[in-house]
């Protein structure tokens, strides 16, 4: 057979073919006299199972070394693991859109794409239109996002942000958003804000963890004067309820 002829046969390209011989995975078969390579039907048989392998997802590499073990049993040892990476893969999958799913339950505008954990606390809290709720829900994406090792935070974070009580706080801080700095409700609150803190949250926030340099500053600047006011004197008790 020509080339041609035996990749109609097998379902191959002849360019497949030809990179076949290239990367050395098939011989070159004798030519005849005319130039012409002759294909016999071991060729034929030897390309079908490369075909089948790679419609497998097997590698050339992998494919080579399965090829080169008569006996099969490389090839058995290639196969399981292939199939244990597509059951990982097929895991990977249906976690990814059980977080797809999550999002597409979320309201237009919500925090975006995040972690496993931080979609079950954010399942957890209460429907509000709180724009102070919205912000902290911004700060656990970012949280989430570019910090490491906060399961335990966020498992924590769990009973605050269930209590339907805390939607009152934020109420109270988005009231504020035309206030003077001088508005008696301010202290009150964040003492209240402190207060509704779980305990062992303290124990969980390393100790380099509590201040980030020059966060302090662009969190403040995301609130109107009042609320800034709220947030300043809470995470300054914050750091002094850490430090002792």
């Amino acid at each position: 057979m020509r080339i041609g002829e035996i990749a109609a046969l097998v379902g191959l390209t002849t360019r497949a073919i030809r990179h076949y011989h290239q990367v050395g995975l098939l011989p070159e078969p004798e030519r005849r006299p005319n130039g012409y390579r002759a294909y016999s039907v071991r060729d034929a048989v030897l390309l079908a199972r490369v075909r089948r392998l790679t419609e497998l997802g097997l590698s050339l590499d992998e494919v080579r070394d399965a090829l080169a073990d008569d006996a099969g049993r490389e090839l058995t040892e290639i196969l399981e693991e292939l199939d244990a990476d597509l059951a990982r893969q097929e895991a990977d999958i249906r976690e990814r859109r059980c977080r797809l799913g999550a999002l597409l339950a979320e309201p237009p505008g919500a925090t975006g794409p995040v972690s496993p954990a931080l979609a079950a606390l954010l399942a957890q809290a209460p429907r509000t239109d709180s724009p102070s709720a919205a912000k902290d829900r911004q700060y656990l994406t970012l949280m989430d996002t570019t910090s490491a090792g906060n399961q335990e935070m966020l498992a924590l974070l769990g009973t605050l942000v269930a209590d339907p009580a805390v939607v009152e706080l934020y109420e109270r801080l988005d009231a504020l958003a035309e206030a003077p700095t001088d508005d008696p409700r301010i202290t009150p609150l964040a003492a209240d804000l402190m207060a509704a803190i779980p305990e062992e949250l303290f124990a969980a926030i390393p100790e380099d963890g509590v201040v980030v340099t020059g966060f302090k500053e662009a969190l403040l600047a995301e609130y109107t004067p009042a609320q800034a006011e709220v947030v300043g004197q809470l995470m300054e008790a914050f750091v002094v309820r850490h430090r002792t």
